[in-house]
């Protein structure tokens, strides 16, 4: 399998997910500014959209977006619990937190990454974000992660997103147990890997 990537950008969702799976995989750096990849390849040849994650698997066959390529990773080692059986209410659970975490909070996070956004307008994304944060800090409370007691492919994109409240002037100093979750996070050998092989950490 190959997992296009660009550091820190949502594909880190999926890279941590492939090492929470013990799965092969190579990664293939897809810069997001000039989609052209190591080897000179344009980018937009292999996803029109141009942008990451991408999973190649190894036939050839390439799946977008970031909730459904985990879920495919997930399902490929059951015995890892990296997401619910398929068919169960858990299940749907998942796809609950993926979908709220790509729609309320990674696109609100999208305006904030605009030069041309004028201050204004990023402020009423960050109070939109901030909002949102305060209702998963709620979640969080007397649960070790999102789906209660063990990681799931969830935990890596709601981890993934937050790591951005920093550089964009995201305050998360009040959400005792969202950043609680995030220390557990961040210490997770799986996530340390993925960060340090994408130059994140040294």
């Amino acid at each position: 399998m190959k997992l296009y990537y660009s550091p820190g950008a949502c594909s880190l969702s999926p890279h941590i997910v492939l090492r929470e799976a013990g799965l092969a995989f190579e990664l293939v750096l897809a810069p997001t500014k000039t989609h052209k990849l190591p080897d000179g390849t344009d980018y937009y040849g292999i996803n029109p959209l141009g942008y990451v994650p991408l999973l190649e698997l190894d036939d050839g066959t390439r799946l977008r977006e970031g909730p459904a390529i985990v879920q495919y990773i997930a399902d490929q080692v059951p015995t890892r619990n990296l997401a619910p059986a398929n068919g169960t209410l858990p299940r749907y659970r998942l796809q609950e937190w993926l979908t709220f975490i790509g729609t309320e909070v990674h696109k609100s996070f999208s305006p904030l990454f605009f030069p041309a956004m004028p201050e204004e307008g990023k402020q009423i994304y960050r109070d939109r974000i901030a909002g949102r944060l305060q209702w998963v800090d709620g979640q969080l409370e007397g649960k070790q992660y999102l789906m209660g007691d063990a990681f799931s492919v969830a935990d890596a994109y709601l981890f993934v997103v937050t790591n951005w409240a920093k550089p964009m002037n995201l305050d998360l100093s009040g959400y005792k147990h969202l950043l609680a979750w995030r220390e557990r996070m961040a210490a997770r050998p799986a996530v340390q890997e993925a960060m340090k092989a994408e130059g994140l950490l040294k």
